[in-house]
């Protein structure tokens, strides 16, 4: 028997604080992805202090960017949004197939590579070993998805910024990044398209987590004509999940690049249900 999930409202953002010893171009990836953009209650800004003019763009992945000079001293980025959802829990079919490779659309093809972060090449015959006997389709990502939750040991205090999906399958510890990669190495070895996604995540109907909250990393295969969001750190289906980002890997999806020197001083994120008295009203569609 299915479970209902009522839409809810999410109250989303984050305030993030630099040092910056002289002007420094900057490109942000920190808008809500255009694909949800309708969902926003409000059309979604980047606020600075202090103000500097910002430019937008899209890049090649689709994701909205932006890009602005942040002067000398503190450099504060920031954000409060209202985004609908539906509610619902990650969506899963366990009756989806995998698609020989000549069946697959031109544009799924770049998620079969190795990339920066994805050392296909270097664990393919790992993957095979490992999930070779495997059903093809959901079964075996799942499969990939159950490995990595079950040998990967995730702490803040191993966030390493050039860990590699190789290092993480020898160290086997790591963040919610390192996680991805190795799952997302292992489902491109198997010849299922799979790419790197990052968003918020809200915490509704999970383990109370004592950590700050964070931007969540996650992954999306293809499978049965579509991309299906996965998360190799909980291994559960989530609600409240707000895609921002996706492409290759982490080095295509990096929040902040700074192209200069600066020192981080402060970065939080919210991602909270919006109590139902405090909502605002849905919009109707046109």
């Amino acid at each position: 028997m299915s479970v209902l999930h009522s839409p809810l409202w999410l109250r989303i953002g984050y305030e993030i604080l630099y040092e910056i010893p002289r002007p420094t171009p900057m490109v942000l990836m920190l808008y809500v992805h255009p694909e949800r953009a309708s969902d926003l209650a409000a059309p979604e800004r980047i606020g600075t202090d202090p103000f500097v003019p910002i430019d937008e763009f899209i890049d090649p992945f689709g994701n909205r960017c932006a890009r602005l000079i942040a002067p000398p001293g503190t450099f504060r980025v920031w954000n409060q949004s209202i985004i609908a959802d539906n509610g619902q829990p990650d969506a899963q079919d366990e009756t989806v197939r995998q698609h020989p490779i000549e069946e697959l659309p031109a544009e799924a093809l770049q998620y079969l590579l190795g990339s920066r972060y994805c050392e296909v090449d270097r664990l393919g015959s790992i993957a095979w070993d490992l999930f070779g006997k495997t059903p093809a389709g959901w079964p075996r990502v799942q499969a990939i998805c159950n490995w990595v939750y079950e040998n990967v040991q995730f702490g803040y205090r191993f966030a390493r910024w050039n860990r590699t999906a190789l290092d993480t399958y020898v160290e086997r510890r790591g963040v919610c990044r390192d996680m991805m990669h190795l799952a997302i190495t292992f489902c491109r070895a198997m010849n299922i398209p799979a790419r790197y996604a990052t968003g918020y995540l809200a915490d509704i109907n999970a383990a109370p987590d004592p950590t700050p909250m964070d931007f969540s990393a996650f992954l999306e295969v293809y499978l049965g004509g579509k991309w299906w969001p996965l998360d190799a750190r909980h291994n559960v289906p989530r609600i409240g999940r707000v895609l921002m980002a996706r492409g290759r890997d982490a080095v295509d999806v990096a929040l902040t690049t700074s192209f200069g020197p600066h020192k981080l001083l402060k970065f939080t994120v919210t991602t909270d249900e919006v109590a139902s008295g405090m909502a605002p009203p849905m919009q109707s569609a046109a």
